[in-house]
């Protein structure tokens, strides 16, 4: 099960580079606190979107971890107002099915099985779920699919994701 708290805000469109942005803002806070921040999204629009901070630690995330985080974020994006739409900020942990945002996260869960959707189709597909094998030459995250190897280049990944064992 995963821990998340929802805060409201009002304020615009965010893009990959203002994601991007946030993670550096976001990362010192987050990690001076004792977590360590698994990553940040944005989804939505037609005026409306969700700011997605996920966090963990080796002891787990609570829902006050969870609201001690929002209370911290929210008022650094009060001041800076990086966003100018309406959204809501969900901090959360990152559950079982843990998203993979950094290159180092496909290193460190090598052997696992994950799901990995492409923004630019490789071989005529752009969905891959296998194993992870790592990555190699600080740009290429490796994958085996039923027996075949897969070298995906890291920049083209538009989402991944571990698949959960239950």
């Amino acid at each position: 099960m995963r821990a998340f708290f929802i805060g409201k805000f009002l304020d615009g469109f965010i893009g990959t580079q203002k994601v991007r942005e946030l993670t550096q803002l976001f990362e010192p806070v987050v990690e001076s606190m004792g977590y360590e921040l698994v990553g940040v999204e944005f989804q939505g629009a037609g005026g409306h979107g969700t700011l997605r901070v996920y966090i963990d630690r080796d002891s787990g995330v609570s829902l006050d971890d969870c609201a001690a985080i929002s209370h911290q974020l929210s008022g650094i994006l009060d001041v800076e107002e990086p966003i100018k739409q309406a959204y809501d900020l969900e901090i959360s942990s990152p559950g079982i099915d843990r998203p993979l945002f950094k290159l180092a996260d496909f290193e460190r869960f090598a052997g696992r099985v994950a799901k990995i959707k492409l923004a630019v189709g490789q071989l005529g597909r752009k969905n891959f779920k296998g194993e992870l094998q790592g990555v190699a030459d600080s740009k290429w995250v490796k994958i085996e699919v039923d027996g075949e190897q897969f070298d995906l280049p890291y920049a083209d990944i538009a989402k991944a994701n571990l698949v959960g064992d239950i």
